[in-house]
């Protein structure tokens, strides 16, 4: 009989997140009987966790047992699963330190987790962290899986293989396989009719082929009934989360323009180009309807709801949810039985996209079976969505380069790289930007950043 796995959770005092996660863990036969470890630096919010995931498993039968740590190489030890889900810093102090500053200096953000002064600033502050748990990993569990979710996505994913290459790890979101019901949800049609071939860096990858099943069996080109939704004022859609700050129309323009759909969000892709947001132009904000300062809104929300939800967890006899649209339970089943999945996940680009550059990180279907997680080549994509992405990997490929080698000049080469900052700022505007960012963070960066 197979032993059952260990899956470790390190950042488990993001309780509804881990809710998310192990309520579609618990559902799987596979791994009912799981041991679970749940690591944070907060014994309060990992207790608040212990609370809730002993409901979950309970409530969907399984047999498996949970621990609680503080000490993240315990937690770790033996583990066959690394879930990864933390934020360096928080929303407070340094996300609104990210917003603030970046405001004082004349440019505006809307989530500034993933480019800019903001996702720069959170990778700083994020990467020596990843690397201290895969030092751990390669003592304690060297054949672990990670499963990455902490952003920014590629900068972290990036930093990591090239330190660690022998650490087997995969950056996970769920932009692909979201945006892919959105866009059935706009249609009015069944999300379990669609196929698509998706592929690209992690927040702009691109639906190379998006099609819908009809009534013969066949598959049917999506794009033009997508469009024609569109200019007909069918779609968007109103958001499902009931956020009316976010719209969408950045992306079906964009979708106008490019002839492939994105598959982040509007208010996520609006700050990696150099398009929508400029100082003065608040008519661009109006038509576009770019919700600036969203991700600090939308952290105060969520921290309200988050405490509403917590107490009726804690008080509930049981907890009952839908599955997720997240991968990581579908992997861990995948590796664990050998029954194969296809995910899409942030991987090394070794010949998977031709024209990116080689090394960098990319996202694109990985195959995922007892032989581990591959992913699937996709060849040369369109040269004018690689020629986007590109700008991206600029500023990625700096700042991972600047972290790797301890070198400050590239971590302002890097900000000024970013499309939507050179849009805004001038290059001594761009520098004391940086400046005053490594100033307001502190000892939330590393030390060589102050020398």
């Amino acid at each position: 009989m197979m032993t059952a796995p260990k899956i470790t959770f390190i950042g488990a005092g993001s309780t509804i997140f881990v809710k998310n996660i192990l309520g579609d863990v618990f559902h799987r036969e596979a791994l009912k009987s799981a041991h679970v470890a749940l690591m944070d630096i907060d014994e309060t919010r990992l207790e608040e966790s212990h609370i809730v995931v002993r409901k979950l498993m309970d409530s969907a039968g399984a047999s498996g047992r949970i621990t609680c740590h503080t000490n993240q190489k315990a937690a770790l030890q033996d583990a066959d699963f690394v879930v990864v889900a933390f934020q360096i810093g928080g929303y407070e102090p340094c996300t609104v330190t990210d917003f603030e500053v970046c405001k004082r200096h004349g440019l505006e953000q809307t989530i500034a987790d993933t480019l800019g002064p903001g996702g720069i600033m959170r990778a700083l502050r994020t990467i020596p962290h990843l690397w201290r748990i895969c030092e751990d990993m390669m003592e304690v569990c060297p054949k672990a899986t990670m499963l990455n979710y902490v952003n920014p996505m590629a900068m972290n994913t990036w930093a990591m293989y090239a330190r660690y290459p022998h650490i087997k790890q995969v950056g996970l979101c769920h932009s692909v396989q979201g945006t892919a019901e959105e866009l059935a949800r706009d249609l009015n049609i069944d999300p379990a009719s669609l196929r698509y071939r998706c592929a690209g860096i992690n927040h702009m990858a691109f639906y190379l082929e998006l099609e819908r099943k009809i009534a013969d069996g066949t598959y049917v080109n999506l794009y033009p009934e997508l469009l024609a939704a569109y200019e007909a004022g069918r779609a968007p859609k109103p958001n499902i989360h009931g956020n009316e700050r976010c719209r969408n129309i950045v992306r079906y323009e964009m979708f106008k323009k490019l002839g492939y759909f994105v598959t982040e969000s509007s208010e996520h892709f609006a700050e990696y180009t150099p398009w929508f947001i400029k100082p003065g132009r608040e008519d661009l904000i109006a038509r576009y309807k770019v919700p600036l300062d969203e991700y600090p809104k939308r952290c105060v929300e969520q921290l309200a709801n988050w405490h509403k939800e917590l107490e009726e967890y804690k008080t509930a006899e049981r907890i009952d949810i839908k599955p997720s649209r997240e991968y990581a339970s579908t992997i861990m089943n995948a590796l664990w039985t050998g029954e194969p999945s296809v995910i899409y996940g942030n991987v090394r680009n070794e010949g998977l996209i031709d024209n990116l550059p080689q090394g960098s990180c990319v996202e694109v279907a990985c195959l995922v079976d007892a032989n581990g997680i591959q992913p699937t080549k996709v060849g040369t994509i369109p040269s004018h969505l690689a020629a986007m992405m590109q700008t991206n990997i600029n500023v990625q490929t700096l700042l991972t380069e600047a972290i790797l080698t301890e070198n400050c000049d590239r971590v302002y080469h890097a900000a000024m790289m970013d499309p939507h900052t050179a849009a805004v700022l001038g290059i001594e505007e761009i520098y004391a930007l940086v400046d005053d960012l490594i100033a307001a963070h502190g000892d939330w960066l590393p030390a060589w950043l102050r020398r």
